[in-house]
């Protein structure tokens, strides 16, 4: 059975904020690329629940939780319906949006390892799979929205790192029999101020030692 970091109605109630964040930040793209309503929605779910959905179909736990909880499926259309009628306002808030975004990439990360460990997975596939729960959606939502995946991107802030290093503290907690609600709790946080620390001083990966590229440096004008 899935071990629940909290219980299970907190963690629910944590994964539906953290499914509402996700589709925020999909709604939100989709008005910059001009893209109309259903578009809107389109990003929101793929971004909400991509990243899960791929982790479930992979460990084979079908129908995937995307599926089973109309919870899931109804909060980014929540999240759309706010973005199509007040994005200047939510834009203007992007930054409480980023702390949350952040709390869910924690969440997810660790969750996604752990659910993936419970379906038999070894300790570094599941810490693959924990970092795919939470950042495949903004992946899947970057490439309908023909950009080049954040994850990709030299000039961003850290993402996939905070999270990886939230996964893999999880996977030891695993390795140890030292998983509970306690170590769980502070894998989500040490995965959390990592991403915040990493928006709060532009943390970003190095590039390859003495590059000669001569591609220009688009990425970073978009």
């Amino acid at each position: 059975m899935f071990h629940s970091i909290f219980t299970p109605s907190v963690q629910h109630t944590l994964e539906l904020a953290g499914i509402f964040v996700f589709a925020i930040s999909g709604a939100l793209l989709a008005v910059r690329k001009n893209f109309d309503v259903f578009g809107m929605a389109v990003l929101a779910e793929i971004t909400a629940l991509g990243g899960g959905l791929l982790r479930d179909l992979i460990i084979g736990a079908v129908p995937p939780a995307a599926f089973t909880d109309l919870g899931y499926f109804l909060t980014p259309l929540i999240a759309t319906a706010l973005v199509f009628f007040l994005h200047p306002q939510v834009e203007r808030i992007q930054g409480a949006v980023n702390v949350f975004d952040a709390a869910g990439l924690g969440l997810f990360c660790v969750t996604g390892t752990t659910k993936a460990h419970e379906y038999g997975l070894g300790l570094t596939a599941s810490v693959v799979l924990g970092l795919g729960s939470a950042v495949g959606g903004g992946v899947l939502r970057d490439i309908l929205a023909n950009e080049v995946p954040s994850l990709l991107r030299w000039d961003r802030d850290l993402y996939a790192v905070p999270a990886t290093v939230g996964a893999t503290a999880a996977a030891v907690c695993l390795r140890f029999d030292a998983l509970n609600g306690l170590t769980s709790s502070l894998a989500v946080l040490l995965a959390f101020l990592l991403r915040l620390l990493a928006m709060r001083f532009h943390w970003r990966a190095p590039r390859a030692w003495n590059r000669r590229s001569t591609a220009a440096d688009e990425t970073s004008s978009v």
